[in-house]
């Protein structure tokens, strides 16, 4: 697949990424790709921006030196009822919400079940600010797929395949793979993401890509190979189709 996005990835502001905003663009340009989403974690991460730097996003431009680029926050999902940790001076101000789970961020009293967690994603659907559900094959946060990817289609949620995924999470690529079958078996739209740290990592996505292969997984369902149809996504979910530079790329 020709990729023209990658919309899940961390500048410096999150401080164990080691790269600028301009550099990962400049990387997302020397790639090809026609739009990136800066994705910073949200504040309930430890070393996550300051109070500010989310609503302060608006001074990006939406579109630098031709590439498209959205305004975005990998969230933390907090509880088990689904809160996110969105902070709401920022709500406004977002074009693209990455919504995931990291064991960190979540209650350190309380174990998850598949049936918690089943109920977790089932309210993060409902949930009209996110836009992509993020990693969420790990192990330890198993949940009934049969029952809520069909609920992620329907609620207009993108389900993420992470390349890092690959690298960091690898005993969470068996369950990435059922939940690719059942997005496929589903007709569930997905998005391939590099969720990178630095900027040479910026549209890399070999190990996504080979899964995709091996299922035989339907192109017109992956969002961001396509530039057309990440941009008819976007005038259906997300705020940046009311900037005006957006319908002349």
């Amino acid at each position: 697949m020709n990729f023209a996005a990658d919309l899940h990835m961390h500048t410096i502001a999150s401080t164990h990424a080691y790269s600028t905003l301009e550099e990962m663009a400049a990387a997302a340009r020397r790639r090809g790709l026609r739009a990136i989403a800066i994705t910073d974690h949200g504040v309930t991460m430890p070393g996550a921006p300051g109070k500010w730097y989310f609503h302060n996003l608006k001074v990006v431009p939406h579109v630098l030196d031709g590439l498209l680029l959205l305004r975005g926050q990998e969230t933390n999902v907090i509880d088990y009822d689904g809160h996110v940790d969105l902070e709401e001076n920022c709500k406004g101000d977002l074009d693209w919400v990455v919504a995931s789970i990291h064991d960190g961020c979540m209650p350190q009293d309380e174990s998850p079940t598949p049936e918690k967690v089943t109920r977790l994603w089932e309210a993060v659907c409902k949930n009209p600010l996110v836009h992509v559900i993020g990693h969420c094959g790990s192990p330890r946060f198993a949940f009934d797929y049969e029952r809520v990817i069909p609920q992620f289609g329907a609620a207009g949620k993108l389900v993420e395949l992470n390349e890092g995924t690959f690298h960091s999470r690898p005993k969470s690529v068996a369950n990435c793979r059922r939940i690719l079958e059942l997005c496929k078996a589903y007709r569930v739209p997905v998005v391939v993401d590099s969720d990178a740290h630095f900027s040479s990592l910026v549209g890399v996505f070999p190990n996504a890509e080979k899964l995709l292969e091996e299922l035989d997984f339907p192109e017109e369902l992956v969002v961001n190979a396509d530039f057309e149809r990440l941009k008819a996504y976007l005038a259906a979910h997300s705020r940046v189709a009311q900037d005006p530079c957006f319908a002349q790329l």
